[in-house]
């Protein structure tokens, strides 16, 4: 499947003696917008957790940039798992300040971001005054500020109304061109063909399919048979 930016190879993972994530396998075509779906349950949240390093793999071997993944190449990953953790008595710039501040980055790179995600305007407004289409931007601005060469999104479009739905699929959409590799979990299956240039499904704990796909191909009738395959 071309360069690769990321493989997963045989990932598990055991919670007790029940198995979330059964020997899945990825590849993670550089420059790619690569869609991970499956129902909910499936173990699209607990994978891409092991990816970021956030839990431990049970089994199995994660190979980040040609090498053996080490936590150093968190500095080149961005990520959003689940809701973005934000400061609500704060400002867009003044959460994103916190994070320049740990990682060591210029203040000047706020600027870039929350042009990027369109919320350069917000000012003086308090996070826990805004909407949740501008939650998760802000949420993927932070994911952003390291200059990531991936970046990782679980369920971004969550809770997002139609305008903003339309407005992350245009953002998400312009950062292969900027260099970065998308990965994305997903359960909505129109909003994902839309978007991406690659899929993996994930049903039970296990990786049922992967390939390449044409964007806004209707993967719906694939996605059913697949999963539902599965369940026999």
């Amino acid at each position: 499947m071309g360069n690769l930016i990321l493989e997963a190879k045989n990932l598990k993972k055991y919670y007790g003696k029940q198995l979330a994530v059964n020997n899945v396998s990825l590849q993670i075509p550089k420059g790619s917008i690569y869609g991970l779906l499956g129902p909910n349950g499936a173990g699209k949240s607990t994978t891409l957790k092991m990816l970021t390093g956030l839990i431990n793999p049970s089994g199995g071997e994660i190979i980040a940039f040609g090498e053996p993944w080490q936590r150093r190449h968190l500095s080149r990953i961005g990520s959003l798992i689940e809701s973005p953790s934000l400061y609500g008595n704060l400002t867009a710039f003044e959460n994103l300040l916190i994070h320049t501040r740990l990682m060591g980055i210029s203040e000047e790179k706020i600027y870039d971001v929350l042009e990027l995600v369109d919320l350069k305007d917000t000012g003086k407004k308090l996070t826990s005054h805004f909407s949740m289409g501008m939650k998760q931007r802000l949420g993927i601005a932070i994911a952003l500020i390291g200059e990531p060469e991936l970046l990782i999104l679980d369920e971004p479009t969550n809770g997002l109304d139609p305008v903003g739905i339309q407005e992350l699929r245009e953002l998400i959409c312009s950062f292969p061109k900027r260099g970065i590799t998308v990965i994305l979990s997903s359960h909505i299956l129109s909003e994902v063909s839309q978007i991406v240039d690659n899929i993996g499904i994930i049903s039970e704990g296990m990786l049922k399919y992967q390939g390449r796909i044409s964007r806004g191909e209707d993967i719906e009738e694939l996605f059913m048979s697949v999963v539902k395959e599965g369940k026999r």
